[in-house]
């Protein structure tokens, strides 16, 4: 990727923004110019919320060469609460504490570096929620 186009994409790597059906309501991620369901050309942005649960994953050992760093790491299919469902790694856990149906929220991590010299890439990963108990 070249260096303009990364910066003019930035801003979809660091929100979840899909797409909303003006015909029919449909969400969809990420943003679509025509709907699935009713076909429509008619949408708007639809900022999601970023939390969802886990509904399948898979640990990643042999990875792109971009990916090396932080081996292994778990990718996932995420159902968004608002009902898409994405594919995302999974950060700030160890892949044996992950589950089916367990809940994640969405953060900013470093994905990958191009090379040596080049772009560090940061964007959304997914992590457990962790509730705090408070005193």
């Amino acid at each position: 990727m070249d260096v303009p186009r990364h910066w003019r994409e930035q801003i979809k790597r660091y929100r979840l923004v899909g797409s909303k059906c003006k015909k029919c309501g449909k969400l969809s991620y990420p943003h679509r110019l025509v709907c699935p369901k009713c076909r429509s050309r008619e949408y708007e942005e639809h900022q999601f919320i970023g939390r969802g649960k886990i509904i399948s994953f898979t640990n990643i050992n042999s990875p792109p060469k971009e990916h090396r760093y932080n081996l292994p790491y778990a990718v996932a299919l995420v159902e968004l609460m608002e009902g898409p469902v994405i594919t995302a790694q999974i950060t700030d856990a160890r892949a044996e504490e992950l589950e089916i149906g367990m809940e994640v929220e969405m953060v900013t991590r470093k994905i990958m570096e191009y090379n040596e010299d080049g772009i560090i890439c940061y964007g959304y990963k997914f992590r457990p929620i962790v509730e705090y108990a408070h005193p």
